[in-house]
């Protein structure tokens, strides 16, 4: 085999190693890129006495609209931490209230579709 025979084999090689590599450190660094550990991130916030406690938000939840709580979400929009609480009423009726994480200020109370 020549020379330039085995760089070319050898350039070939990586692309396919490259391009192989590039979904597998998507895969690795996605979960911790993309949000999957909001739980911790919250969780750490209000030891630290920057966020109120969940227990406190579902509080304040509660008070806006009763009911059974479905789900909840804690999201950073732009600088702002945010809880997203679902609420099922007593009608049957799902409502998404948004609440500021540091103050539990009812932010937007909507019906779900």
């Amino acid at each position: 085999m020549t020379n330039l025979a085995g760089q070319l084999m050898i350039q070939t090689m990586k692309k396919p190693l490259l391009l192989g590599t590039i979904p597998l450190l998507l895969l690795l660094v996605g979960n911790t890129a993309f949000g999957s550990n909001d739980h911790e991130t919250a969780r750490r916030l209000s030891e630290a006495g920057e966020i109120l406690s969940l227990e406190t938000i579902l509080q304040h939840a509660q008070q806006h609209q009763p009911g059974r709580v479905l789900e909840v979400e804690f999201d950073n929009d732009r600088g702002q931490y945010i809880y997203e609480v679902e609420i099922l009423n007593a009608k049957g009726v799902v409502w998404e209230l948004e609440l500021d994480a540091r103050t539990g200020h009812l932010l937007e109370r909507k019906q779900e579709d």
